[in-house]
């Protein structure tokens, strides 16, 4: 007897390269990036449906590769097919099992394929299945490392986009002198602008120091401390909110719900910066549950993602609602984008009320 398909099994999983160049180098504190070398993940499901993820793994941010991506992700294909994509966190939870935590990324490219597949064939908007509470975010947008002129330059670009919200890369070289520099420079050009600044965990101790002092003599008051300090250290991370009375934020110290219980029981930040890109879509859900337990603030970031991605993490944040600060900004700095969709924007408000089935991004040259 045959057995009857449900319209969201699985019928094929297609796993490709995706190479988008930058406009411009992008720079953290560990490294930066010329090209985001990023992975497609295409779901066919039995109804026709195609689903698509993105995985951006970023090796400076966390050591995964495009490679590593592709390699799980291809080996992975012959035990999906079959499956049904309702089941999507469960399909998730065995890749983890298989490929372990060092592939984040490729976690999050099959899992929001799945999801975008699932969301589309029943009809909904992939901002609805995770709640519909909102359908709007106001986003920031990152001026990268690099000398006081350029930061200046991107600053005053960032304002002629109509973007409020200022976050800066501190902690590269040249110490907190230099990121003093840098930041006089960006407010000399945005003045009045809110500024997270961003370590991505390159800082000791005593330079953290250093430039909470130098940002006291400036009478400078971050919006957020956001990672200065290495993920390990929560004590630090602590006595740096207790030093600056400023909100620390957590980016690559919390990836999972056990990581997020752990900051909390520290005490070590206020705020947990959620990527989708760290551990996958099921575990940022349980960290944003760990989190207002605790009663942490959120914030929704990611790596260098092209709208596809960076819609997702969209629909994610707005449809669960309580996301105070936003870091969408990826796509602005992409030289080429190889979708049609995503989200909306304008000026520093992101929008995604007009999508009406799963994620609404789709490779350019296909009709929506």
């Amino acid at each position: 007897m045959a057995i009857a398909l449900h319209p969201t099994t699985i019928r094929s999983v297609r796993v490709e390269p995706m190479d988008i160049p930058l406009k411009a180098p992008f720079g953290i504190s560990r490294g930066a990036l010329e090209v985001a070398a990023n992975v497609l993940v295409t779901v066919a499901l039995e109804d026709g449906t195609l689903g698509r993820g993105e995985a951006a793994p970023f090796p400076a941010y966390n050591g995964e590769t495009q490679a590593g991506a592709l390699a799980a992700l291809s080996g992975s294909v012959v035990w999906i097919v079959g499956r049904d994509a309702a089941d999507w966190a469960g399909i998730g939870a065995e890749f983890r099992a298989l490929s372990g935590p060092a592939t984040g990324s490729a976690l999050c490219a099959l899992e929001t394929a799945l999801l975008d597949g699932l969301t589309q064939s029943r009809g909904v908007p992939l901002w609805r299945h995770f709640g519909g509470a909102g359908t709007e975010l106001e986003t920031d947008m990152t001026v990268t490392t690099g000398t006081p002129a350029e930061a200046g330059e991107a600053a005053r670009s960032i304002r002629l986009l109509g973007i409020r919200s200022i976050k800066a890369k501190v902690g590269g070289r040249g110490g907190a002198r230099a990121d003093l520099m840098r930041i006089s420079a960006i407010l000399e050009a945005a003045p009045g602008s809110p500024l997270i600044l961003d370590g991505n965990a390159g800082m000791g101790r005593q330079e953290a120091s250093e430039l909470v002092r130098g940002l006291r003599s400036m009478g400078v008051t971050p919006a957020l401390l956001e990672q200065w300090l290495p993920k390990e250290d929560l004590e630090g991370m602590r006595l740096l909110g207790e030093e600056s009375g400023w909100t620390v934020a957590a980016d690559e110290s919390v990836a999972t719900a056990e990581d997020a219980r752990r900051l909390a029981s520290h005490g070590a930040a206020k705020v947990i910066n959620i990527k989708l890109m760290k551990a996958g879509v099921a575990q940022a859900l349980e960290v944003v549950s760990v989190a207002r337990e605790a009663g942490l603030g959120l914030m929704i970031g990611g790596n260098i993602e092209s709208i596809l991605a960076m819609t997702a993490s969209a629909c994610f944040a707005a449809g669960l609602g309580g996301f105070a600060f936003a870091d969408l900004d990826t796509p602005l700095f992409l030289a080429e984008n190889p979708f049609h969709g995503g989200f909306a924007q304008d000026g520093g408000r992101i929008s995604v009320s007009h999508i009406t089935r799963g994620h609404g991004v789709r490779p350019a040259g296909l009709l929506l």
